[in-house]
């Protein structure tokens, strides 16, 4: 496999034996100077009743030192073929994020897990010794009694983590504030964009304050991104509009929002992390990554053909 120099969104992406990489809805954790890349892993056929759906296979893993080349590294959380269980084939596995917990010295998943009519709406949580796991799932909750669909976590420099997710159907985004070993909720929580329908949510912190950018609901189809500062995870929360620029800003390039990534050693440089899905054929979804930079204390997202994260 000849190893890849720039990033080239919407193309088929490859893992170093040649295998297309599997890793849709997903998230990068850096760890002792290895990223490490986890997400949906997607590589069976497209179900299409009663949703688009493939059924669930687990949480893949792949690593790489330059953000360009990255190693399978095998199903960091796997599915269990077991009845009742949340991550039997028919169930929905979304969106894994995975953080790191100094304390524990642990490393912790959340996913959002639901039925195959979405109804479930639950976040499961798992938890491994090393980055590429094996993961133990310990179950899954609806956080605060709500509904729990798209989601993300973020630990802030403190160590503080917020588990933030879509609920009370899409409407309402849920900050809800995690127990120190990343397991569990501890009932602090806040709400944002009250009945303005944001999911897929992406929070980071840049100069002292924290971002979100996000897609609206409408399905599998693209919609224009939304973007939003506050002085605390919790908010209160203002939005800034769409930070996408140029053509095609009305559709996010084509693609929805997963993660926004701070590339480590280079303060100020971020990855803007999207998937363009195929619900024809969701094996085939690809990923958008752009630069994230900052104008007038605005994220800003542009279209680049090819660039290398050394631009950053």
């Amino acid at each position: 496999m000849v190893p890849r120099d720039t990033i080239r969104s919407g193309e088929v992406w490859s893992d170093t034996e040649g295998r297309v990489i599997q890793a849709h809805g997903g998230g990068i954790l850096f760890h002792e100077g290895v990223y490490y890349w986890y997400g949906e892993y997607k590589d069976g056929p497209t179900r299409r009743s009663p949703v688009d759906r493939v059924d669930v296979i687990g949480v893949s893993c792949y690593s790489s030192l330059d953000l360009l080349n990255w190693k399978f590294e095998g199903l960091a959380l796997k599915g269990v073929d077991r009845p009742g269980h949340d991550l039997r084939p028919e169930m929905v596995l979304e969106r894994p994020k995975v953080v790191f917990n100094r304390k524990t010295g642990k490393f912790v998943m959340w996913a959002h897990i639901d039925s195959a009519d979405y109804g479930y709406a639950r976040g499961g949580v798992a938890v491994a010794d090393s980055p590429a796991g094996p993961f133990t799932y310990l179950g899954s909750v609806r956080p605060e009694g709500r509904m729990c669909r798209d989601m993300t976590v973020f630990v802030d420099d403190d160590g503080s983590a917020y588990h933030v997710y879509a609920s009370e159907n899409n409407a309402t985004i849920l900050i809800s504030k995690l127990s120190e070993d990343y397991t569990a909720h501890t009932g602090v929580y806040a709400k944002a964009f009250e009945n303005k329908f944001w999911e897929a949510p992406a929070l980071f912190k840049h100069g002292g304050r924290y971002y979100m950018i996000a897609s609206g609901q409408s399905g599998w189809a693209p919609n224009p991104a939304r973007s939003a500062v506050a002085p605390t995870p919790m908010g209160p929360w203002t939005e800034l509009g769409n930070p996408c620029a140029g053509g095609k800003a009305g559709t996010t390039f084509d693609s929805q929002s997963t993660h926004v990534l701070p590339v480590a050693g280079r303060p100020g440089a971020y990855v803007f992390m999207a998937d363009r899905w195929n619900p024809q054929n969701l094996r085939d979804s690809r990923y958008v990554w752009l630069p994230l930079r900052f104008a007038e204390g605005k994220p800003k997202l542009e279209w680049i053909d090819s660039w290398s994260p050394d631009q950053l």
